[in-house]
C-alpha cells in the first residue's frame, strides 16, 4: 500500500507536531513493508507447494513408465525393482499431499487471511489524511478572519468558521489518535499470529521427511541386493555401454 498525502495550502498554525508527523509515518512505513513481505512469502509458499506437487506427480510418472517398460516382461529381477519402485513413489506422492494440505491450512490460508486486513487498514489512513486535509483547510480559513478587520460581520463569520473547525479537529484528533495507538498493535501482533503457521510448516515437513527417509530405505533394501557401491555401479554402467558401443550396428564408419 502506498500513502500520498493531498497537496493544499498550508495553514500558518502548525496543526500537527513534526514528532508526531514523524511517528506516524515511521509506524505506516513498518506496515506497508510487513504487507510487502506478508504478500511476498503467501507467493513464494504457494509456488513451493505447486512445484513439491509437480515434483512427486512426475516422480509417479516416471515410475510408471519404468514399470510399462517391455523389459519388465523379460526380467524379473527388473519387474520386481521397478514395482518396488513405483510403491515408494506413490508413497511418496500421498505423503507429499498430506504435507501441501497442512501447509495449505496452517501457512497459506492464514497468510492469505492476514494480507486480506491491509485493505482496510489502508482505508483508515486515507480517511485520517482527508480528515487531515479538511482540518488544514478550515485552520486557514479561521486564520483569514482572524487577520482581518475586527468588524461585526467579520467576527461573524470568524465565529462561523472556528464552529465549523472545532467537529473537524476532534474527527481528525480521535482518527489520529486510534491509528497511532493501534498500528504498532498491528503491527507486534504479527510474532503471536505467525509463529503457530511457522512451527506448523517445521512440524509438517519433519513428518514428510522422516517418512520419506522410511520409504527410500526400504526401497534401497529391496532393490540394493548388490550391495554395490555408487563407484561400483558407474564402471558396471560404463562396462556395459562400452559392450553396446562394440556392436557393429552403433560403430563409427
Amino acid at each position: 500500500m502506498s500513502w500520498i498525502p493531498f497537496k493544499i495550502g498550508q495553514p500558518k498554525k502548525q496543526i500537527v507536531s513534526k514528532t508526531v508527523e514523524r511517528d506516524f509515518e515511521r509506524e505506516y512505513d513498518k506496515l506497508q513493508k510487513l504487507e510487502d513481505q506478508t504478500k511476498k512469502l503467501h507467493k513464494d509458499m504457494k509456488k513451493s507447494t505447486e512445484a513439491d506437487l509437480a515434483m512427486s506427480k512426475a516422480a509417479v510418472k516416471i515410475s510408471a513408465d519404468l514399470l510399462s517398460n517391455p523389459l519388465c516382461e523379460q526380467d524379473q529381477a527388473f519387474l520386481e525393482s521397478m514395482t518396488a519402485l513405483d510403491t515408494s513413489m506413490k508413497r511418496m506422492d500421498s505423503f507429499n499431499q498430506e504435507k501441501v494440505n497442512q501447509i495449505q491450512k496452517t501457512v497459506i490460508d492464514p497468510l492469505k487471511k492476514y494480507s486480506g486486513v491491509f485493505p482496510s487498514l489502508n482505508m483508515a489512513v486515507k480517511r485520517r489524511e482527508q480528515a487531515l486535509q479538511d482540518y488544514k483547510r478550515l485552520q486557514s480559513k479561521v486564520e483569514k478572519y482572524e487577520e482581518k478587520e475586527k468588524t461585526g460581520p467579520v467576527m461573524v463569520k470568524l465565529h462561523q468558521a472556528r464552529e465549523e473547525l472545532r467537529p473537524v479537529r476532534e474527527d481528525f484528533e480521535a482518527k489520529n489518535k486510534q491509528l497511532l495507538d493501534e498500528m504498532p498493535k498491528f503491527y507486534h501482533s504479527r510474532i503471536d499470529y505467525f509463529q503457530p503457521s511457522f512451527e506448523a510448516l517445521i512440524r509438517a515437513q519433519v513428518v514428510y521427511f522422516t517418512e520419506m527417509y522410511k520409504i527410500f530405505s526400504e526401497l534401497t533394501d529391496q532393490i540394493d541386493q548388490a550391495g554395490l557401491t555408487d563407484e561400483q555401479r558407474e564402471r558396471e554402467t560404463e562396462a556395459k555401454l562400452s559392450e553396446l558401443r562394440a556392436l557393429s550396428i552403433v560403430a563409427d564408419d
